[in-house]
């Protein structure tokens, strides 16, 4: 398995954990050929020097070989929050795969890798981090916090979503993001990764939601998970296929070109309202394509990370 481990290469999701190092590894190793070059396999230990702070803590070694000032950080220094929420609805499980298939992921079990990366990460730069998983209500809620025992509960909770898929399952996700708001107690950094597949008359309860996050003073990323290929191109052989809603059972028979001009105009126009939303309410929005690697989730992560420090 490539040491830069993308979902492309994901063969196996037997071991989440170890899965989740990969990735990590391989997005280190990836940023010293990026603009994220000054987040250093070191970065855990080190911040950027600010002009003007005392220059006894300049690590010197590190900007031999970086050219960019960093000072040593302490493990007094404030840490940040992070949880990540995970929409666990049946449509998540789309593409539908068996117990037994382990060859390739839905968004589900990209959205469940993506986590364990994200928490990988987050023990790195010694950052406290919690999971929320909703669907119809809220199942899983932990408070943030930093230890391997904890690390170790989560990637299990995640562990049993991948294994555990369920049709007919609902979502209600406003309901869910007002009440994991009402929990998180101290500001956070909270990831979001859900499709947004929410009943469009519930589409302004949704972002109330979002916009109750904000309002405490928390800083929101919505990573909008898809298969784009078939979730928004619509990219199926024209011939009769049965489309199944994962959420009701419903059932409709039809050769794909059929309706495909008008449903790509339709999920472009869904997902053009979901980005002005979020930037109505300063909200990040990663569109995050299951099969496009998971290199635009650790970014973000720190990204988001260096302004909240800032």
């Amino acid at each position: 398995m490539s040491a830069y481990l993308d979902n492309i290469d994901v063969r196996n999701l037997g071991n989440l954990e170890l899965l989740a190092k990969q990735v990590v590894e391989g997005f280190i190793i990836g940023l010293h050929k990026s603009p994220f070059h000054g987040f250093s396999v070191e970065f855990a230990e080190h911040r950027i020097y600010n002009p003007g702070e005392p220059t006894k803590n300049i690590d010197w070694k590190v900007f031999a070989r970086t050219d960019k000032m960093f000072t040593k950080r302490y493990e007094e220094e404030t840490n940040l929050r992070c949880q990540i929420v995970v929409d666990a609805s049946s449509s998540m499980y789309f593409p539908e795969v068996s117990k037994q298939t382990d060859t390739y992921l839905n968004k589900l079990r990209f959205s469940s890798l993506a986590a364990a990366a994200l928490m990988n990460l987050l023990r790195k730069q010694r950052d406290a981090y919690g999971l929320s998983v909703f669907a119809e209500d809220v199942s899983v809620h932990t408070r943030a916090r930093s230890s391997t025992k904890h690390y170790q509960l989560l990637l299990g909770h995640l562990d049993r979503l991948i294994n555990n898929p369920e049709r007919n399952r609902r979502t209600a996700a406003a309901d869910a993001l007002h009440q994991i708001a009402d929990s998180i107690h101290k500001r956070s950094m909270v990831m979001i990764f859900s499709d947004m597949m929410e009943q469009s008359e519930e589409s302004d309860k949704l972002f109330a939601a979002l916009q109750h996050l904000k309002h405490a003073k928390h800083e929101v990323v919505l990573f909008h998970v898809v298969d784009k290929a078939k979730e928004l191109e619509f990219e199926f052989d024209n011939r009769p296929h049965v489309f199944v809603d994962m959420e009701t059972g419903e059932e409709v028979r039809l050769q794909p070109n059929q309706v495909k001009e008008n449903y790509v105009a339709q999920m472009a126009k869904f997902k053009e309202e979901l980005k002005m939303k979020c930037l109505q309410y300063r909200i990040d929005f990663v569109e995050a394509d299951i099969n496009a690697g998971f290199k635009p989730i650790l970014q973000q992560y720190l990204v988001k990370r260096t302004k909240m420090r800032g």
